[in-house]
């Protein structure tokens, strides 16, 4: 991966937008490639697809680009409409997403993160109160990375490092089967991993016991957290993801790092 903008393109450009948008779409057609397949080449939708920015030739993987100014992401990025977007995400063809930060000073990328699309929840797009002038209606919205478990998070690129390819496909495999599970149990399962994160590589079932009144606020209606934790610590285990020792000791896996 070249790690580097190309001002050129934008010289005759005056709107931050509109530069911003050429210089990280064409970066992202020379230097991007598929998660999913490994393809080398990812291809750009035409301008104003209603579903994404990019798709994979090979596997068919859909792709949106969200870019941000600075050296991190942090944990909210800007999107657009609120209800186009709660639309999108709920449909059948919702896309994965890129989220690239960039130095717009030096014209460099200083990270590059992809969340696949069965990690991204309705949850995560915040309303802005701030509409557009003439449209009071038309609501922005936000993204909120903050409630993403860490393995919903694949690095391609960080403090101006390259990752290996081959690590970020095998990070994508390890969560792929998210994909196929029904909504509550996603959800359960999200909620469980970002427990995970807070918990050192080996724990214990009396350490995640302790998530347990944090859980029966987020899921309201189950009257059996305990039984649930297991649950889904079962799932995870199935997966290749976690590993049970005697006396409730757990080891994890492929979650973190």
């Amino acid at each position: 991966m070249h790690l580097y903008l190309n001002p050129d393109l934008v010289a005759s450009y005056q709107k931050k937008s509109q530069k911003t948008r050429v210089l990280t779409e064409t970066w992202m057609t020379e230097n991007g490639y598929c998660p999913n397949c490994g393809n080398s080449t990812i291809c750009k939708f035409k301008n104003n697809a209603p579903v994404a920015d990019f798709f994979c030739p090979e596997c068919d993987e859909q792709y949106e680009l969200k870019s941000k100014a600075g050296k991190s992401l942090g944990t909210n990025v800007a999107d657009g409409a609120y209800h186009t977007m709660i639309q999108r995400i709920q449909s059948d063809s919702n896309p994965n997403f890129f989220f690239l930060a960039y130095d717009r000073n030096h014209y460099s990328i200083k990270q590059l993160i992809l969340v696949p699309k069965h990690f991204i929840t309705t949850e995560m797009i915040i309303p802005r109160n701030k509409g557009i002038k003439g449209r009071p209606d038309y609501i922005m919205c936000s993204m909120n990375l903050s409630t993403l478990p860490e393995s919903g998070k694949i690095l391609l690129i960080d403090q101006d490092k390259v990752v290996e390819p081959s690590k970020v496909l095998q990070k994508w495999q390890d969560m792929l089967f998210l994909r196929k599970q029904k909504s509550e149990q996603k959800g359960w399962l999200l909620a469980i991993l970002k427990c995970l994160d807070q918990l050192p590589e080996q724990f214990t079932l009396a350490q995640i016991y302790k998530f347990e009144t944090q859980l029966a606020t987020q899921f309201p209606n189950n009257r059996h957290i305990k039984d649930k934790i297991r649950q889904q610590l079962q799932v995870l285990r199935d997966q290749g993801l976690l590993e049970f020792s005697s006396c409730g000791q757990y080891r994890q896996i492929n979650i973190k790092g």
